[in-house]
C-alpha cells in the first residue's frame, strides 16, 4: 500500500484552481468544500494532508475491484499504445472482447450489446429502443429511484434529482415499488407487501392504457434510493405483467451490476431475464468511462434492417473497452464475485445487523452481497426518519454530523437522505471490512445522540 506523503501547499492549490474554475455536479456552488484528492490505491484514498480514508462509497459505487488495479491500468497503457481511438462504425478487438465477455455474463438471451459512454445515456437508449420497438409513447418508473442525470433518465427517476427538470411532458408515469419498512400498501409481511405491489402496477397499466405503454424500467435492486432488495417474486411479477401487456421490461443495472450484490448481475437472484438491461460503473471499475445496454433478440430485430437512430461519437472507446475486457478477467480470476457474495453473507451482513441491534439510530438493515444500506431514524418506534425529506441546512444536521464523525474516524461514508450505505470494492479484504465496520459503529454513536 502507498504511504500518503504530506503536501499542503500542493493540495491548496488543486482546490483552489477548483473552486476558480470547476462546476461541481448536484451543488451549489459556493456552499461546497470538495477535498483535494492525492491519490488513491485498492480500497483507500488520501489527501494531500497525509489523511487516508477507507472508500466505502466505491467512487460513486463503480471501483468494484478498487482504485488502480495494477491489470487494468497495464491493460489501458496497453491498448493506448496500440490503439487509443477509433470510430464506433468498425470492428475494434477490445470492442468486440467486451461486448462478448459481457453477453456471457448477462442473463438470458441478451446477447447485443450497444456501449454508451455511462449509466444515464444508458438508459436514454434504452428507453429510445423500447419506444421505437413498441411505437408506444410512455414509460413507467418508480419512485425511490435513479436512472441518472440525462433528460429523460432524470424524468424516470423517483426522487427530488428530477423535480428541477421535471417538465411534465417526457412521457413518464411513477408508481410505487415494494419496500415494506414504508410500506404504501399497509402491508405487514413481504407476501402482502409483493401482491399489492403487482396489484398497484397493474392498476396502474389499467388505467394509464396499456397499448400507450412502451416500457417499465426498474432498478434490479435500487441503489440510491436506499438499496431496496425486492421481495421474492415481484421482479417476476413485473415479467408476467410486461408479457401480458405488451410492453418492454427494462432492468436498471449500472449500480447492481458485475458482482456488486454477490453475483455477475442482480437479475440472477431473481432468475428474471428483461428485454433490455443497462450497466455502466462495474463493467471496468469506472477507470475510463463506459455503459451500455444489452438487448433481447426479438428488439435487435427491430434494427436488423431499420437504421436504430441513436449513436455515441466514444461508443465502446478502445480505452474504456480494454479496460472493462481486463477487468472482467480481474473478476474471474480473483474469485471477485464469489467473495463479495461471501463476505456479505459472513461478515457485512451480519456485523450491520449487530449494530443495528445496538444503535437507536438505525432502523432497518438491507443489502446483499457489498450492496448494503442503514435506514437512519430518531424513533426505531414510530420509524421518523432521522432528518425530514429531502432536508436541507440545519434541519439535515444530524446527517451532516454523522459524516463527519466517520471521516474523522477514516471512513469515508455514501450518505443519501437518510441512510448511509455501506457500499465497499467488491474485493475489499476481511480487515478492511472489520476496519470499515468499526468506524461506523463509532460514528453512529453520534446519530444517536439525535434520537429519542
Amino acid at each position: 500500500m502507498t504511504t500518503p506523503r504530506p503536501n499542503p501547499q500542493a493540495g491548496a492549490q488543486v482546490k483552489a484552481t477548483d473552486r476558480a474554475h470547476v462546476f461541481h455536479s448536484w451543488s451549489a456552488q459556493e456552499l461546497i468544500d470538495p477535498l483535494p484528492v492525492a491519490g488513491a490505491e485498492g480500497s483507500y484514498f488520501w489527501d494531500y494532508d497525509g489523511n487516508r480514508y477507507l472508500d466505502f462509497t466505491s467512487g460513486l459505487v463503480y471501483t468494484n475491484i478498487g482504485y488502480q488495479h495494477p491489470k487494468v491500468v497495464a491493460a489501458i497503457q496497453q491498448q493506448a499504445a496500440t490503439m487509443t481511438t477509433f470510430a464506433p462504425a468498425f470492428a475494434i478487438e477490445a470492442r468486440s472482447e467486451a461486448a462478448r465477455l459481457i453477453a456471457e455474463r448477462t442473463p438470458g438471451d441478451l446477447d447485443k450489446i450497444f456501449f454508451t459512454n455511462g449509466g444515464a445515456d444508458a438508459v436514454e437508449h434504452a428507453t429510445r429502443m423500447a419506444r421505437l420497438h413498441t411505437g408506444r409513447p410512455k414509460v413507467l418508473a418508480a419512485y425511490r429511484s435513479y436512472h441518472g442525470g440525462t433528460q429523460q433518465a432524470v424524468n424516470l427517476t423517483g426522487d427530488p434529482r428530477r423535480w428541477a427538470s421535471d417538465t411534465g411532458t417526457a412521457g413518464v408515469v411513477h408508481f410505487w415499488a415494494p419496500f415494506l419498512y414504508r410500506t404504501r400498501f399497509h402491508a405487514e409481511t413481504e407476501e402482502q407487501e409483493c401482491a399489492r405491489a403487482l396489484e398497484h402496477l397493474e392498476t396502474t397499466i389499467t388505467f394509464e392504457g396499456p397499448s400507450t405503454i412502451a416500457a417499465i424500467i426498474l432498478e434490479t435492486v435500487p441503489g440510491t434510493a436506499g438499496i431496496m432488495v425486492p421481495p421474492p417474486g415481484y421482479l417476476a411479477g413485473v415479467r408476467e405483467l410486461c408479457d401480458k401487456y405488451g410492453i418492454v421490461f427494462v432492468l436498471d443495472e449500472v449500480m447492481a451490476g458485475f458482482g456488486r450484490t454477490g453475483t455477475w448481475f442482480a437479475a440472477d437472484l431473481f432468475d428474471v431475464v428483461p428485454d433490455l438491461m443497462t450497466f455502466a460503473k462495474g463493467v471496468n471499475s469506472g477507470y475510463v468511462p463506459l455503459g451500455g445496454v444489452a438487448i433481447s433478440p426479438a428488439i435487435a430485430e427491430t434494427f436488423a434492417r431499420r437504421p436504430y437512430p441513436g449513436g455515441l461519437t466514444y461508443s465502446g472507446h478502445p480505452l474504456a473497452c480494454a479496460a472493462a475486457v481486463a477487468t472482467i478477467g480481474v473478476m474471474e480470476e480473483e474469485g471477485v464475485v464469489t467473495h463479495a457474495a461471501s463476505l456479505g453473507a459472513t461478515l457485512v451482513g451480519p456485523a450491520l445487523r449487530d449494530l443495528a441491534d445496538r444503535h437507536p439510530s438505525v432502523g432497518e438493515v438491507r443489502g446483499t452481497g457489498m450492496f448494503w444500506a442503514l435506514e437512519l431514524v430518531r424513533n426505531k418506534e414510530t420509524r421518523e426518519p432521522l432528518v425530514p425529506y429531502n432536508a436541507t441546512g440545519e434541519a439535515n444536521a444530524p446527517m451532516l454530523a454523522f459524516g463527519a464523525a466517520a471521516k474523522a474516524g477514516g471512513l469515508w461514508p455514501f450518505i443519501n437522505m437518510n441512510r448511509t450505505h455501506v457500499v465497499p470494492p467488491c474485493n475489499i479484504t476481511e480487515a478492511e471490512a472489520k476496519e470499515g465496520l468499526a468506524a461506523l459503529d463509532a460514528a453512529l454513536s453520534v446519530a444517536d445522540e439525535y434520537t429519542v
